[in-house]
């Protein structure tokens, strides 16, 4: 459990390296669809952001020399702000309302465990610096991965740590409801990739976009263009119901930008620490996913609630696949599942820097 090797950044001269330019994105644009397009089929969640990752590592490791221009992968930035900010249903404050010791209580609990998760890799040095706390946070995957950045933490890395999270989140969400209601039937609603455009519901995300985007560059936000942009559009959707449209064409551009952006900037030293990091930080997750299995059980013992509404309630992440599972079952309280799933979301959202440069700070101390 050495750092000994903070790992170095520059890459060897590799294959990808003497490929013109239009080719190397022209192999890139090929590889992103195979893996997102066998991820889809193997129905793992964030596929469209995860493929595309790992083609551009598997370029990157290669000596891929190009990179997604900044304006673009700012528009990726701005466009996930949106999606997170229109995720927030009102509907969850009624019931936030009703339920808030127990919601603040789960949450806190779940919190404080990931992040001494994340202080425990980062003091016996598995991962350098604050990247464990980042990519130890439950929840808001692609949040904290574009936040992380801008706070010093290796971003490569905290994404790595991240989707891994989604996916043994989701598949164990998965595991956990065949015990209680049969699941063969679930299926994943199919994707209308080129929906009608609803002018102004489309406007107002654009819109939403680029003052955000603008805004958080003007008053100097950390990711200015994701935390500009989900400020702006939160406030506008909640406090004033404008609807906005964010078609599946414009999610998978954005999402392949994200994961480009990241991936590209893998080297064979970065993904060796990765992969030799590899065991602890699945120990971490399944310690984390066993944690919050420990918060349902009391939960349900001590409250009376059903069981399954319990383990989807406190699952850390896999939002999408938990409320796909939570609507099949037929007696699992949904309401009560997605407002303490949000409510999560939202303070992981909103504390999670915050709670990353206070674990940073002791582990400094």
């Amino acid at each position: 459990m050495d750092s000994s090797a903070q790992p170095p950044d520059q890459p060897a001269t590799e294959r990808m390296a003497r490929i013109p330019k239009p080719w190397q994105w022209l192999v890139l644009l090929t590889i992103s669809a195979l893996f997102a397009g066998a991820l889809e089929f193997a129905a793992l969640p964030a596929a469209l952001l995860i493929g595309p990752m790992l083609a551009a590592i598997v370029a990157g490791t290669n000596g891929a020399t190009v990179r997604v221009p900044r304006l673009l992968f700012g528009s990726a930035q701005a466009i996930v702000g949106c999606l997170v900010a229109a995720s927030i249903s009102a509907d969850i404050f009624p019931v936030f309302y009703q339920e808030w010791p127990l919601f603040l209580g789960v949450v806190i609990a779940t919190v404080a465990a990931s992040s001494l998760l994340g202080w425990l890799i980062s003091r016996w040095r598995i991962l350098p610096g604050t990247t464990a706390v980042w990519g130890s946070s439950p929840g808001a995957a692609t949040a904290m991965v574009l936040m992380a950045g801008a706070f010093g933490a290796d971003q490569r890395l905290v994404a790595f740590m991240q989707y891994l999270r989604v996916i043994f989140v989701s598949m164990t969400a998965a595991i956990v409801a065949k015990m209680w209601v049969d699941t063969s039937g679930i299926e994943v609603p199919p994707i209308i990739w080129f929906p009608p455009i609803d002018v102004q519901a489309f406007a107002a995300t654009s819109g939403i976009a680029l003052v955000g985007g603008l805004a958080g560059k003007l008053c100097r936000l950390p990711s200015p263009f994701f935390l500009g942009t989900f400020i702006f559009g939160a406030i506008v959707h909640l406090g004033l119901g404008v609807e906005m449209q964010l078609p599946p064409w414009l999610l998978a551009i954005s999402y392949a930008m994200v994961g480009w952006s990241i991936g590209l900037n893998f080297t064979r030293p970065i993904l060796r620490h990765a992969t030799r990091a590899l065991p602890q930080i699945i120990a971490s997750i399944v310690a984390l996913i066993a944690f919050c299995g420990g918060l349902a059980f009391l939960i349900s013992h001590l409250l009376g609630i059903d069981p399954l509404t319990a383990y989807l309630a406190t699952s850390p992440g896999g939002m999408d696949s938990v409320a796909i599972i939570a609507a099949a079952a037929q007696h699992v309280d949904i309401s009560f599942v997605m407002a303490l799933q949000s409510a999560r979301f939202l303070i992981v959202l909103l504390v999670g820097p915050s709670v990353a440069r206070l674990v940073a700070r002791s582990i400094r101390d």
